[in-house]
């Protein structure tokens, strides 16, 4: 299918990537094969030359997963896509082909714990050193570059605070300080937000949260510029072997068909959670893009088609409050994995962001108190019960 921008969204959710085999089948193929065979000497020279398009080895070409790449990129509105076995392979294969050693990166504060793990204690061994910023001000970005930036890094809406944080102004930035601009877009997904749009370079995915949507499989994506992704990108997605499976990009692929109804109908089963625990009396604060209350409602407005479907709030009575809220719930799922259709709860401080520091929980306002929600596919009406029986226990 053609990427001419005359389907919609939800059409090229279903239709984009598809290259039907000689067989004609209906649903997409899955080719579970390490290597390809050619035609003749000539063929597998030129393959590998790059002087002719094919397929060669699936640790960096394979039907399934160019098929998943495209429809992605079509759903991004992106040049290029190029997959990866998970969302932090993604992350670590972006750093790694555009940084050196005496680069700078500055990044939000509030991240997945995961990522400044990776920024703090693996980058930093290679010379890559990282700045933290706090809050959402994009002045307060410009005071923190440097003359070795070259990387601005942040998620929006954050996880778990749902920090919501100006693309425009940040692309701006980053284009005036000779650096690229990287959003990590999962808590969203295309359906509710393009940075690209917005000015972004780079749009970076966990498949494995709303992509799959059930919780299945890893996966992970970098879409943005052809210079960037293809030419960049994926000689070191190449070489270094960042893979996805070829099953694993099927299912991501099947789940992309359902990603905008799930989306749409998580979000509003997030908003009215929201609005349901910001009247609870055990509850201290609601951090939801979609409420009014929210710092940056006004914005997550202009970028995001809904609030999303990830609720935070702050229970009262500290950690030990949280865990009671937790541990007295029947229906909700305690995992710290997000974007499945059933509903999941966390408790940030001692799990995703368990491992790093105490400083820099607090500097990313992760409190004890604080817990994620990540609204599936239930009855809202239920999910609220099994709350409140937690919250009142």
């Amino acid at each position: 299918m053609q990427k001419d921008g005359k389907y919609d969204l939800e059409t090229l959710a279903v239709r984009a990537g598809i290259h039907r085999s000689q067989f004609n089948e209906h649903s997409e193929a899955m080719y579970l094969t390490s290597s390809f065979v050619f035609d003749n000497a000539a063929q597998a020279a030129a393959r590998f030359s790059g002087a002719e398009p094919g397929n060669i080895y699936s640790r960096f070409t394979n039907p399934t997963v160019t098929a998943m790449q495209e429809r992605l990129a079509a759903l991004e509105g992106a040049e290029a896509c190029v997959a990866t076995s998970s969302g932090m392979s993604a992350i670590l294969a972006t750093v790694m082909a555009l940084l050196k050693a005496g680069d700078h990166v500055l990044c939000s504060s509030g991240v997945f714990g995961a990522t400044v793990q990776m920024f703090n204690n693996i980058l930093a061994k290679f010379g890559i050193q990282t700045t933290y910023v706090d809050g959402g001000n994009p002045a307060d970005w410009a005071k923190a570059v440097k003359s070795e930036t070259r990387l601005l890094f942040v998620e929006t809406p954050s996880n778990p605070l749902t920090e919501v944080f100006d693309i425009s102004a940040l692309a701006d930035l980053a284009k005036k300080s000779g650096a690229l601009l990287v959003v990590d877009n999962c808590f969203c997904s295309p359906v509710l937000q393009k940075p690209l749009e917005f000015g972004a370079d780079l749009v970076i995915h966990s498949a494995t949260k709303y992509l799959d949507g059930q919780g299945r499989v890893l996966g992970g994506a970098v879409l943005g510029r052809r210079e960037l992704v293809i030419d960049l990108l994926f000689p070191f997605q190449r070489t270094a072997g960042f893979t996805l499976s070829a099953f694993n990009a099927w299912v991501i692929l099947k789940g992309l068909e359902t990603l905008s109804i799930r989306m749409e109908a998580q979000s509003r089963g997030a908003l009215g959670l929201a609005q349901w625990l910001e009247s609870h009396p055990g509850i201290e604060r609601v951090m939801y893009p979609g409420l009014a209350s929210h710092p940056q409602h006004a914005l997550a407005m202009r970028q995001q088609k809904t609030g999303g479907a990830i609720v935070s709030f702050i229970v009262k009575g500290g950690r030990e409050g949280a865990w009671r809220a937790i541990d007295n719930t029947k229906l909700l799922s305690i995992t710290a994995n997000l974007g499945d259709t059933k509903t999941t709860i966390t408790h940030p401080a001692t799990t995703t962001h368990g491992r790093i520091s105490a400083e820099a929980r607090a500097r990313a306002g992760i409190t004890e108190g604080l817990v994620r929600v990540a609204v599936g596919l239930e009855s809202l009406d239920d999910i609220c019960r099994d709350l409140d029986r937690g919250l009142r226990a």
